[in-house]
């Protein structure tokens, strides 16, 4: 006779295979973010040494996590969240400012730069908000799972081991800077910018300079300004990606091209920007402070989020001293790269970004030289005025016709697209400028204007029309040279009713951080002691700032401008 069935057996049949489902289960919680993170790895980084990087990094957020909670589900998960949120903010940065995070993103985080991200992408807060209720009961169902534990001090000699590796192969490759500008390699560029970004930091600290400075500077008077003559007002011109694109042999323009460059006396001059095909803000930082993004080494590309509220030096601030209202007109929000910040600790007293402007996107230069005209008709009687207009209509990209309207008889030189657009942009430009110089002598015949235009650096396509067929890693090395042929755009100086004054610091090439000096210089207003120490280092080194003597004249300077209170914890 058959057995009578044991319903207890296949009942502990069932429980057995539960709990072996849920073992199953359990080991997914824990392999999961593993095999999700390779994945990621293969998608975003793209050779050997990128990937080492990104393992080792892996490892480093994993046995941290795990010496801090013990549970690898868990770990796994919460490192994986911080590589995804990296990975998408890093993107992010890229498609607004063509560069991939940075180390220093989290060392000079501000309330500028959370606003503008949740400004220009006003979903990104409930985005936040959602995947925070997501994931929080996500990580508390994996806290429930992880049926594993691991000592804390193995995973942290671990994660030391791991840090050791990516330190010293950081140090042996350092990355180049120039592949921050590449979409790839989110996690392990930013995790071998940490290591040279807080090496540097406990060298020299943000900014470099000398550990003690013969002489010293003083503070300049309130009322020690006395300049001989009238003083004009001044209206610097920050001419978006402008140079003089004759640089480039075999480019086609049209007849009278070159006139936009030259100044009230015929010449034209150089300018040495220091960056090129992007980066605004570090002109920005050397026309208003006077001083070198360069100083900054790693830093350089934050320049103006660190300055902000440390750097009270600056061109703006020497005008107030002279009696001088101070005005800037930017086409961004302000509180990109702390602009608003920035161009007030160096003297801005009035500062209208595009949204105080009524800006509908990017304008037309005659946009905001109408503006200037506005703030001139309501202010020019009361006292002398510095504005500060910065252009934006010749902003990338050049692939498609910006305003065409705007220039209904151009007809095309013949290059390549790109190379047409930026053309016709820059005639609109300089069609734009004569239009708002006939402004100024029609609505203020007696009034006297200096003006000083400057092309803050040169478009992102230069390196391939003066030099055709460059790979991008020659291009690179170029960059990273500072090779002036890539770095030289022009300034000019104009003049209505007014006798710019002659100086031997208005040069027929001057490093941007010289501008400010070039402008006082030319309007005959006094120097301050400061701009008098940066006269001589001009005159010594001929019109070379940063790159002078190896950097040594800077970072002497750098120094007095510290002892003196011009700057501060830098």
């Amino acid at each position: 006779m058959a057995p009578a069935p044991n319903p207890g057996s296949s009942a502990t049949a069932a429980v057995t295979a539960g709990i072996a489902a849920i073992g199953i289960w359990r080991l997914l919680a824990v392999a999961a973010p593993h095999m999700a993170a390779l994945a990621i790895m293969l998608q975003t980084e793209a050779d050997f040494g990128s990937r080492l990087c990104f393992a080792l990094s892996w490892g480093i957020l994993n046995l941290l996590l795990i010496a801090l909670l013990r549970r690898p589900a868990l770990s796994g998960a919460l490192s994986l969240t911080l590589v995804v949120v990296l990975v998408l903010l890093s993107r992010l940065k890229h498609d607004v400012v063509q560069m991939t995070a940075n180390f220093v993103d989290l060392m000079v985080i501000d309330r500028d730069s959370a606003a503008f991200l949740f400004t220009i992408f006003p979903n990104l807060r409930w985005s936040v908000i959602s995947a925070g209720l997501v994931t929080i009961p996500l990580m508390y169902a994996l806290w429930w799972l992880d049926p594993f534990r691991i000592r804390r001090l193995p995973a942290l000699a671990g994660m030391l081991a791991c840090l050791a590796a990516l330190t010293g192969y950081a140090f042996a490759w350092p990355d180049d800077a120039w592949r921050g500008y590449y979409p790839d390699g989110y996690l392990s560029k930013f995790a071998r910018s940490g290591v040279t970004a807080v090496s540097d930091f406990v060298n020299y600290g943000f900014m470099e300079s000398d550990a003690v400075a013969a002489g010293r500077l003083k503070l300049p008077l309130v009322d020690s300004c006395a300049p001989a003559g009238r003083r004009p007002h001044i209206i610097m011109v920050h001419d978006e990606s402008s140079f003089d694109i004759r640089q480039a042999q075999g480019v086609k323009v049209p007849a009278g091209y070159g006139s936009h460059f030259d100044s009230f006396d015929g010449k034209a001059r150089k300018f040495v920007a220091e960056s090129s095909g992007g980066a605004s803000w570090f002109t920005e930082y050397n026309v208003l402070a006077g001083l070198s993004s360069r100083s900054f080494g790693r830093f350089s590309y934050f320049v103006t989020r660190i300055a902000a509220g440390r750097v009270e030096r600056g061109l703006p601030l020497a005008l107030r001293r002279c009696g001088y209202s101070t005005t800037s007109l930017y086409p961004a929000h302000g509180a990109f790269m702390s602009a608003r910040g920035f161009h007030t600790t160096t003297g801005i007293q009035k500062f209208y970004d595009a949204r105080d402007l009524g800006a509908k996107g990017i304008e037309p230069d005659s946009f905001f030289y109408d503006k200037a005209l506005n703030l001139l008709s309501q202010n020019a009687a009361l006292n002398p005025q510095f504005i500060f207009v910065y252009l934006a209509a010749n902003h990338f990209p050049w692939e498609t016709p910006f305003r065409a309207d705007l220039t209904p008889s151009w007809s095309k030189p013949g290059n390549a697209p790109a190379v047409d657009e930026y053309v016709r942009r820059q005639t609109m430009s300089a069609n734009d400028y004569s239009a708002f110089v006939a402004g100024l002598k029609k609505k203020f015949p007696a009034q006297p204007f200096l003006i000083v235009r400057y092309g803050d650096h040169q478009p992102e396509f230069s390196s391939h029309v003066l030099d055709p067929g460059i790979d991008e890693t020659a291009a690179g090395k170029k960059f990273e040279s500072y090779d002036p042929r890539y770095f030289t755009t022009y300034y000019a100086i104009d003049a209505i009713n007014f006798e710019p004054v002659k100086s031997p610091a208005v040069m027929e090439t001057v490093d941007a951080a010289y501008l400010p000096l070039v402008v006082q210089e030319a309007a005959g207003i006094p120097l301050d002691p400061s701009f008098s120490e940066q006269k001589s280092i001009m005159l010594r080194c001929k019109g070379v700032f940063y790159a002078c003597k190896g950097g040594a004249e800077a970072r002497r300077f750098n120094r007095l401008l510290i002892d003196a209170g011009y700057v501060k914890n830098l």
